[in-house]
């Protein structure tokens, strides 16, 4: 499926699984594939109410709202025949995926709990800029994990060098934690275009890493 717009295809679909579980997070043209491959409907929150469609049905949805209730926060991929909207959240019909229950230990997750801010600083700073810090340098016997690691700015960084944060009189701005929930899902919560993902995703799920 086409189209030359970029942003509304790089946008994220909750994926749910039958039993209306979150599973997955893939992006729009993955979703568009299972629609159409009949593996997948949209899910729809209208008034409160849960509403499902097949590819054929949310496209005639997408044609009304797209004349009458169009909203600011809404994605839409066009292509040569017809307009459709972006679903936020579709659920799989072949097929009963569990979420896994661990939050994954890597780099993206790590700058995500730490907000992409240095921890001794405190600025926020873009991705290529920060870098990872052991708390307890590995010459001291640190080691990888959520307690030990933080992110840290190259200039906070290297005038820490390899000592501990009292060694070289830095403050930590928090005590680093394994998160509860996955960061990066968090993070796409603040976005408007996925408020729609709280109602699929309640306490009893939180602890869904989603990939």
């Amino acid at each position: 499926m086409g189209s030359s717009l970029a942003c509304p295809l790089d946008s994220s679909v909750l994926v749910l699984n039958k039993m209306f579980m979150a599973v997955q997070i893939i992006n729009v043209r993955r979703a568009f594939i299972l629609l159409v491959k009949e593996q997948a409907e949209v899910v729809s929150t209208e008034d409160g109410q849960y509403s499902t469609y097949d590819f054929s049905s949310w496209l005639e949805v997408s044609e009304y709202r797209a004349r009458f209730f169009r909203k600011e926060e809404d994605d839409w991929v066009r292509t040569v025949s017809y307009e459709i909207q972006v679903p936020r959240v579709i659920r799989l019909t072949e097929y009963d995926k569990f979420p896994k229950q661990s939050v994954k230990f890597n780099r993206k997750n790590i700058f995500a709990r730490d907000n992409n801010m240095c921890q001794y600083c405190g600025k926020k700073f873009p991705m290529p800029e920060l870098s990872l810090d052991h708390i307890l340098p590995r010459s001291q016997g640190g080691i990888n994990s959520w307690e030990n690691i933080v992110c840290a700015c190259v200039s906070c960084n290297v005038r820490k060098g390899g000592r501990t944060p009292k060694q070289a009189s830095m403050n930590l701005i928090r005590k680093p934690e394994k998160p509860k929930r996955s960061p990066s899902l968090s993070l796409k919560l603040n976005n408007t275009k996925y408020q729609s993902w709280r109602t699929f995703l309640d306490n009893a799920y939180w602890t869904v890493e989603l990939e």
